[in-house]
């Protein structure tokens, strides 16, 4: 007996209500259609159909069947679409949700060179420093930059970590001074991402343990090139990732702070819906930016 053969017919008997109907979807005969569902029944050893000439309907234990098999078959299609998928080149349009300034930065060149790999994709990228439910706008992978709770609608998968530094302006650091430990900070102004309403914790690591502190500046945003172009105007200190201040950092523009201190690293995630996991699309940028972010 072939199980799966078996499955489809019992599947189909209860979906159309008896055995005629059933061999019609099916293209086969009504004997055989029986056949599979009385070879099914006799391999579990269990009744699974209420049986009458005029209707056909599944027993409890039939029922609660039924239901796991529409499952094992619906991920059986989708195994064998994905296998399908993989044999010819992949095409459609991919979703792709990320941070503004590391989707400014380093997702969209990455992008760039996995869509000179499969001219046949599309992607659409909106860049949003807000946070964003992928399943319910609809995006086909995500990118977040913080710590991830489990979650059993989402699959992550880690690309990299960002490194963050207390940097400012020379100027700044010139007309205030430069802070000699943490505590020193609450007498600066300090650029924080956040909000004006909450009141602002940074958390450095240094040669006494773990510190924080709360603090407050002329600035805070929720966009980390905002907070770097207004330290580098003079404006105060900032804590920001590396690979948004790099670039100031070996111009001169701005000069690292308190360098026996860290803050915590940030995780840098890619995050899909469940659903689409067997995705071939999804599963070719996702491998893509994990080989591309694990060698930089």
């Amino acid at each position: 007996m072939d199980k799966f053969d078996s499955l489809r017919a019992f599947t189909q008997v209860v979906n159309s209500g008896g055995f005629a109907a059933a061999a019609r979807e099916m293209g086969l005969s009504r004997s055989a259609v029986n056949k599979l569902v009385i070879a099914l029944e006799n391999e579990l050893g269990v009744q699974l159909l209420h049986r009458s000439t005029r209707v056909v309907t599944p027993t409890e234990t039939g029922l609660a069947f039924y239901e796991r098999s529409v499952e094992i078959l619906a991920s059986l299609e989708e195994a064998e679409r994905s296998i399908t998928q993989l044999q010819a080149e992949p095409k459609g349009r991919l979703r792709v949700n990320a941070p503004m300034s590391f989707g400014t930065m380093h997702l969209a060149p990455a992008l760039a060179n996995f869509l000179a790999q499969y001219p046949d994709l599309q992607v659409q990228l909106t860049l949003s420093d807000r946070f964003v439910d992928p399943i319910e706008e609809g995006f086909d992978i995500t990118v977040r930059i913080a710590e991830l709770q489990d979650s059993a609608s989402l699959i992550a998968h880690r690309l990299t970590f960002a490194e963050r530094v207390l940097c400012a302006a020379p100027a700044y650091l010139e007309a205030h001074g430069i802070p000699q430990c943490p505590d020193d900070l609450r007498h600066h102004s300090c650029l924080h991402y956040g909000q004006l309403a909450i009141e602002n914790q940074w958390t450095l690591v240094g040669p006494n343990g773990e510190q924080t502190m709360t603090v407050r500046g002329a600035l805070c945003s929720n966009n980390g090139e905002v907070l770097r172009d207004a330290a580098v105007r003079g404006l105060g200190i900032t804590l920001l990732p590396t690979f948004i201040v790099s670039q100031e950092l070996e111009q001169g523009t701005l000069k690292q702070i308190l360098p026996n201190y860290h803050a915590p690293e940030l995780s840098i995630s890619v995050l899909y819906p469940v659903n689409r996991h067997l995705s071939t699309k999804v599963r070719l940028l996702v491998d893509f930016l994990q080989e591309q972010f694990a060698q930089s």
